[in-house]
C-alpha cells in the first residue's frame, strides 16, 4: 500500500510538471484547485474523522503521519512522572480496537522483556474458555436495595465541562450499546448523561454540582430528584483524585459556557473551582452517615467513595469508621496518582499522591484487615487501556475498572495535549461549538462500543491462557514483576497480604502498627500527635 502510494505520488507529480510547461495558467490553476476543493468538501461531509471535518485538507497530513508511523516512531516509549511506560502501541491499540480493526503483532514482543521492572503473567498448559459476557461484578452490601451488576470495565469520570457535549454523549451512547456504565465526572448530572439510556454513575464531588444550592452547600432535595432516575445505577462521593489530590476541581473560565453555567450554578467567566474538601461532612463518622442519607434519598442504590490514597492513617480512619458504625459504602474507587487531567497543576500532578499499584494494594488489605472486603466492592482508575492493565489490577484487589485515556481515545483523542485552552482540534475536550460540531456523535458511540468489547473479549482470552474461569479467581500471584536483573517476584511477595479480620486482633501485624495506633473513625488527624 505505502510502496503504490509513493508511486502514484510521483508519478501526479511528474505528469503535473509536464503539463505545467504547455498549458495556461488558469489551466494550471483548475487542475490544482479543483481535485483539491472536492478533497476538502469531502473532509467536511464524512463523520468517521474529526480531525478532518474540522480541518479540511490540512486534516489528512495527520493520517498521513500516522500510516508511516511503525518506521518512525510506533515504539518510542513515554513515561509518566512515576516512571509508569505509556508507549505508542497503546494509543494504536486503542484506534484498532474502537475500529474493530485487526490489532495483531508482527515480529513478537516490542517490550523489553529484561529490563527491572517488566511485568506478565503466567499462562498455563491446561487452558479454558472463558465467556466475555460474563465477566460482570454486582456492586451492593447488604443495606444496598438496588444493586448494580457492572462490566469489569466502565467510563471513568469526566465531567462536562471538561468533555464537550457530543463526546459525553457519545461516550453515553457507546456505555448504551455496550452494556456497560459511564462516571459523570464531578460537573454533574446532565441531560447529555441521560439522553441516550446509557447507564450512569453520578459522581459528587466538593462542589456538588448538580445537587447544589445557590450558596454551595449540598442540596438533598434536588438530589433526591435526579438520583431517583432510572439511568442513574450508582452515586459516587469523590474525596479527592489522582491528578490533584488536595487540591478540588478546576474548570478553565475559557470552558464555561452560559449553559454549564446554568448546571453547574456558577457564574461565566470566571474559573471554577470546586473546594478541596467536603462541606456536608468532616470526619470519618460523619461520612458515614452521609453515605447513609444518600442511600437512603436514592431508594437504596449502591453509593461509593473516590479518592486518591494519600496518609494511610486516614484511610484507616475510615474503616474504622465503617466498623464502628456499621455502615458501609457499596464500593471504594481507588484513583491512582498517575491519572491524568487537563485542568491540575504539574506539581500536583508528578509529586503528590500515591501510584495506583501501592494505593491499590493497601486499601484491598485494610479492607480485609477490618473484616470490610466481602462488603465493599474496589473499583480502579489510573492509565487503565489494555486487557493486561485490567488484568493486573484486578489481580491486586481490584474488583472493576475505569477508564478514561482510553475512552477518549476511542471517540478521537489524539493527545494534543491542549485540554485546558479550549482548543482540542478533535472536538473532545472544548466547548468551541465549532469544533465540537466535528465530532459525530452516532459513529463515536460505536467505536467506544467496540473498544469496551474488543478489550473485555481480550480480558477473557487472557485468563482462558491462564487456566482460569474469572477474574474472581485472580490473586497477587498472578502478577509477575522483574524486580532486578535477575529476580522475579510476584505481587504477593512484594505487597504481603494480610487475612480478613488481622487488624482487629490485639496484635497488630509488622508494618501497620504505626498508622492503625494513629487512626480514629471520630478524626482524620493523628490521635497521638494531633496534627
Amino acid at each position: 500500500m505505502r510502496r503504490q502510494f509513493i508511486i502514484t505520488s510521483v508519478i501526479l507529480i511528474a505528469g503535473l510538471i509536464v503539463i505545467s510547461l504547455f498549458w495556461t495558467p488558469i489551466l494550471w490553476t483548475f487542475i490544482v484547485i479543483g481535485p483539491l476543493s472536492v478533497i476538502a468538501l469531502n473532509d467536511m461531509l464524512q463523520r468517521k474523522q474529526t480531525i478532518r471535518r474540522n480541518f479540511p485538507l490540512i486534516g489528512n497530513l495527520r493520517y498521513l503521519f500516522e500510516s508511516i508511523r511503525p518506521e518512525i516512531s510506533q515504539y518510542f516509549i513515554e513515561t509518566n512522572s512515576n516512571g509508569v511506560p505509556f508507549s505508542r502501541q497503546h494509543r494504536s491499540l486503542v484506534y484498532q480496537r474502537a475500529k474493530n480493526e485487526l490489532s495483531t503483532q508482527p515480529f513478537g514482543t516490542q517490550n523489553n522483556m529484561y529490563e527491572v521492572g517488566f511485568e506478565w503473567v503466567n499462562h498455563s498448559l491446561s487452558p479454558t474458555t472463558v465467556n466475555p459476557e460474563k465477566l460482570r461484578v454486582t456492586i451492593g452490601g447488604p443495606d444496598c436495595k438496588q444493586p448494580y451488576n457492572a462490566s469489569i470495565l466502565n467510563i471513568s469520570a469526566m465531567s462536562y465541562g471538561s468533555l464537550s457535549k457530543n463526546a459525553i454523549q457519545a461516550l453515553n451512547k457507546g456505555a448504551k450499546l455496550g452494556g456497560f456504565a459511564h462516571n459523570t465526572g464531578e460537573g454533574g448530572l446532565t441531560e447529555y448523561h441521560l439522553m441516550h439510556g446509557g447507564d450512569v454513575i453520578w459522581q459528587i464531588g466538593t462542589g456538588y454540582f448538580g445537587a447544589r444550592t445557590h450558596d454551595g452547600d449540598f442540596d438533598p432535595d434536588l438530589f433526591q430528584k435526579k438520583a431517583s432516575q432510572k439511568n442513574v445505577k450508582m452515586i459516587e462521593i469523590k474525596l479527592s483524585q489522582g491528578a490533584k489530590p488536595g487540591h478540588g476541581g478546576i474548570l478553565p473560565a475559557e470552558k464555561v459556557s452560559e449553559e454549564i453555567s446554568k448546571i453547574r450554578n456558577v457564574p461565566m467567566g470566571k474559573d471554577v473551582l470546586s473546594p478541596p474538601g467536603h462541606s456536608a461532612f468532616t470526619t470519618p463518622m460523619e461520612m458515614m452517615d452521609f453515605i447513609k442519607k444518600l442511600r437512603d434519598l436514592s431508594g437504596g442504590k449502591p453509593i461509593g467513595i473516590k479518592l486518591c490514597i494519600g496518609k494511610r492513617r486516614e484511610f484507616i480512619s475510615i474503616c474504622k469508621a465503617m466498623v464502628e458504625s456499621g455502615i458501609q459504602p457499596d464500593y471504594v474507587d481507588i484513583d491512582g496518582s498517575e491519572g491524568g487531567t487537563g485542568a491540575a497543576p504539574i506539581e500536583f500532578s508528578d509529586r503528590i499522591g500515591t501510584p495506583l499499584v501501592e494505593a491499590l494494594s493497601f486499601a484491598h488489605n485494610a479492607l480485609v484487615g477490618y473484616g470490610l472486603r466481602d462488603k465493599v466492592k474496589v473499583l480502579c482508575s489510573g492509565k487503565i487501556i489494555s486487557a493486561f492493565d485490567v488484568i493486573k489490577n484486578l489481580a491486586i484487589g481490584a474488583d472493576v475498572c475505569y477508564s478514561a485515556r482510553g475512552m477518549m481515545m476511542a471517540i478521537g483523542c489524539i493527545q494534543a495535549l491542549v485540554c485546558n485552552t479550549n482548543k482540542c482540534p478533535t472536538g473532545v475536550a472544548t466547548q468551541n461549538p465549532q469544533l465540537v460540531a466535528g465530532l459525530d456523535v452516532e459513529y463515536k458511540a460505536i467505536r467506544t462500543a467496540s473498544f469496551h468489547k474488543e478489550t473485555v473479549h481480550s480480558v477473557a482470552e487472557m485468563l482462558g491462557s491462564m487456566g482460569l474461569h474469572s477474574t474472581t479467581e485472580l490473586r497477587p500471584w498472578h502478577r509477575m514483576r522483574r524486580t532486578d536483573f535477575t529476580e522475579i517476584k510476584h505481587y504477593g511477595e512484594i505487597y504481603p497480604q494480610l487475612k480478613p479480620g488481622d487488624l482487629l486482633k490485639e496484635e497488630i501485624p509488622k508494618g501497620w502498627e504505626r498508622a492503625v495506633l494513629a487512626a480514629s473513625p471520630y478524626t482524620y488527624k493523628n490521635i497521638d500527635t494531633g496534627s
